[in-house]
């Protein structure tokens, strides 16, 4: 009995593969394929409906009820029996479909005499495209072979959908799969807009071939491919020591599906109903995804990823289908990915007008390198990289976090004019290049640029900034598999020093742990790593890296003053000690006869609450002060700047973070050092003058940032400004931004 189902299955699939190949549009194709369907199952109905856009469905061909409300009728997603398979992704199988709970009649159609029904969604690897209906008028209801085989039906119109096989009668008006506009609300990865066209940083599997002449073939060719999939994990695994602990057990998991014998007993299975190899481990991906997506155990949920990982690898062992595809990159491309590490990025280069992540955060390499780069990024779009197709036009708003795919016209106009008026800006504020930032009371606050690229270095002429506030030593280090040599070092420091033409650079040392990790490096398994091993105590305990990063500096630096800054200080001994070393390398590089910078400043970035109460001896040794706004905000209001959840609750401006800042100020000034704001927050208008009007005269931030503030910093009487914000805290203001704004727009 079951070698007859599977004989039938592959019949079908069989005529579905002639429907493909035979000459005809779209509208054709969809008609024969209900009609062979409900011949098959010998059934009075089939349908097919398909998304119109995300949240209707379209009558797009029939077999059995009226042929006029085919393109007419039209459900939304959750409404009737359609709707909540649509809704739901998983089938709806009765007797009775009348006495279903949510059943719609519809008249148009004529399907009141068909009490059984049984509908599967259309769907490929989680992304929905529509409902397969059959109907009958026996009430019965459909057994398990029928209801699988179905769904493998399914799957292979899904997989026609993708290759354009429905493509041509009803033009636009035929709802298909990438045609329709969809937004994806994500977050802020770096601030900017962008319009242009997807590049898909790892474009998707197509499967040209979804139904299989011979199963044997088939399978021969699946297990050869899993075999080959097992060497690689196995081989992968053995030259990744994760030690012990959850990492390790994480691994061994991903190991255990590669070699789960139910995993390739369920594809073989489903290849002998007709499926090719490709489109079996497609089938069997999509059914996982549904099984663990619903999954009450985050634990359960979390092991989608590697589900997704091993089948796509799968893929392209079967398709032969690597990241190039030979296809070229669009004019004006924004860069899809799930995630990407910051060697790839930088691989694209200035090419890229923007980059959109469905994971990532606001710390990670990419964010670094999208700053550096000056690009918007918008992470956490979930499910944009299965709707996404390369070329498809896309706007990027990283202001808002928000990303629209195939945009409809209006909404690209507006984006458009939005995209205007902040060119029109820039533009103003380029008049500004040349002039001080200094406000009506007369006083001058120094405005500086961060960067981390030599491609940076011309911004320093564009922004009008005075300098470079923070130079991010790592990113030469997170871009290369290897450490990079001294003398490579020494000569990009150089190159730094001489393209600022004799304006000051601050170069901050290696920056790693917390959310940078080496790629040659040995991963570190700690609970919290933005409060773990990172920054000056990772270069305190691997003092080799340290030393080499310090005598490069020294002899980049040679002939001109050089100012280095030491990361994450906590407390004064740490300062100290990597002073002394800096002073030994100095002292070395001497002992050796080479040529010494003609000056050494010695700062530390305050990062921590902590170092806000260290002893006065300690601000008295520094030549310079840096706060370091993102991590202090993060410790001051214990919360994680990684985590959506919490980051946003917390204001810059809440009156006890404002306390804060004007206790380090009095500090420094009691010590007679120096200090700048460094941040996120130093580049937001805002914020920039209330810190201007507390106190700091050097602010540092992304070049794009300089002509706002300073345009906003000429405008204002700073001390009038530390007025309004004492009267604010003597009332008993909790948080200042009202008060600030309000004055503003007096202004």
């Amino acid at each position: 009995m079951a070698e007859r189902k599977d004989s039938d299955s592959r019949k079908l699939l069989q005529r579905l593969r002639e429907t493909l190949a035979a000459p005809g549009g779209g509208q054709d194709r969809l008609d024969q394929i209900t009609h062979h369907i409900a011949d098959s199952m010998g059934t009075q109905v089939c349908s097919i409906y398909l998304f119109r856009d995300p949240d209707t469905l379209e009558l797009c061909a029939t077999e059995g009820l009226n042929a006029a409300a085919v393109h007419k009728t039209r459900l939304r997603l959750g409404e009737g029996l359609v709707g909540r398979v649509a809704r739901t992704g998983r089938h709806v199988n009765t007797a009775n479909a009348p006495a279903e709970p949510g059943f719609r009649y519809m008249a148009e159609t004529g399907e009141e005499v068909y009490p059984s029904f049984l509908g599967v969604p259309i769907q490929r690897v989680g992304e929905k495209l529509g409902v397969l209906v059959v109907q009958s008028r026996e009430a019965r209801q459909f057994s398990e072979d029928e209801v699988y085989g179905l769904d493998v039906v399914a799957m292979v119109l899904a997989e026609m959908a993708e290759l354009g096989a429905f493509l041509g009668s009803q033009s636009d008006s035929m709802p298909l799969a990438h045609r329709f506009p969809t937004a994806f609300r994500g977050a802020t990865g770096q601030e900017g807009v962008a319009e242009g066209r997807v590049w898909l940083h790892e474009p998707r599997v197509v499967v040209t071939n979804p139904v299989g002449e011979d199963p044997l073939k088939e399978k021969a060719r699946l297990i050869e491919a899993v075999a080959m999939l097992r060497t690689t994990v196995d081989s992968m695994l053995a030259a990744t020591d994760m030690g012990r602990g959850d990492g390790a057990e994480v691994m061994e998991t991903y190991r255990m599906f590669a070699h789960s014998r139910s995993w390739l007993r369920r594809m073989e299975e489903t290849i002998d109903l007709g499926l090719s190899a490709e489109a079996a481990v497609e089938k069997e991906q999509s059914q996982a995804r549904s099984r663990l997506e619903s999954a009450a155990d985050p634990y359960l949920r979390d092991r989608l990823h590697d589900l997704d990982d091993l089948s796509n690898r799968l893929l392209r062992i079967l398709t032969g289908q690597g990241k190039d595809t030979g296809a070229e990159m669009p004019e004006n491309p924004i860069l899809v990915a799930r995630n990407i590490g910051p060697a790839e990025l930088l691989d694209y280069g200035r090419k890229l007008k923007g980059v959109v992540l469905e994971e990532g955060s606001v710390g990670s390499h990419a964010a670094v390198v999208a700053r550096a780069l000056a690009i918007p990024l918008v992470i956490h779009a979930e499910r944009i990289i299965s709707e996404a197709l390369n070329g498809d036009q896309i706007l990027v708003d990283g202001d808002m976090g928000i990303v629209h795919l195939r945009p409809e016209e209006s909404v690209a106009n507006a984006f458009r004019d939005k995209m205007a008026m902040q060119a029109e800006a820039q533009s103003r504020y380029a008049g500004l290049r040349d002039l001080p930032a200094t406000a009506k009371c007369g006083t001058t606050v120094g405005l500086y640029m961060n960067a981390g690229l030599m491609a940076d270095l011309p911004s320093l002429e564009s922004s009008g900034a005075e300098g470079v506030g923070l130079f991010r030593t790592e990113l030469q280090f997170l871009a290369r598999t290897r450490v990079p040599r001294r003398g490579e070092l020494a000569s990009l420091y150089s190159h730094v020093l001489d393209n600022a033409h004799g304006k000051p650079v601050m170069f901050r040392t290696l920056d790693i742990g917390s959310d940078k990790v080496l790629p040659y490096m040995k991963p570190q398994d700690e609970p919290n790593p933005a409060m773990g091993w990172r920054a000056i105590r990772v270069g305190l305990d691997k003092r080799g890296v340290l030393r080499m990063q310090l005598q490069a500096l020294i002899r980049a630096a040679v002939g001109r003053p050089l100012y280095v800054m030491f990361p994450f200080v906590t407390e004064m001994p740490e300062f100290e000690e990597a002073h002394r070393l800096l002073m030994e390398q100095i002292a070395r590089e001497q002992r050796l006869g080479h040529p010494m910078p003609t000056d050494v400043r010695v700062g530390a970035m305050l990062e921590t609450p902590s170092l806000a109460f260290a002893p006065k001896k300690f601000f008295e040794m520094c030549d310079f002060i840096s706060v370091g706004g993102n991590d202090l905000k993060q410790f001051f209001f214990a919360a994680d700047r990684e985590n959506e959840r919490v980051r946003r609750r917390y204001d810059t401006l809440a009156t006890s973070f404002i306390n804060l800042l004007e206790q380090i100020l009095q500090r420094c000034d009691d010590a007679r050092v120096p200090v700048s704001f460094c941040g996120e927050d130093a580049g937001r208008p805002i914020e920039a003058v209330t810190f201007a009007a507390l106190g700091f005269r050097r602010l540092s931030m992304r070049p794009a940032s300089i002509g706002p503030v300073k345009h906003l910093i000429r405008r204002v009487d700073l001390s009038e400004l530390k007025r309004v914000i004492d009267d604010a805290r003597a009332m008993g203001e909790l948080n200042l931004r009202q008060t600030v704004t309000d004055w503003l727009a007096r202004q």
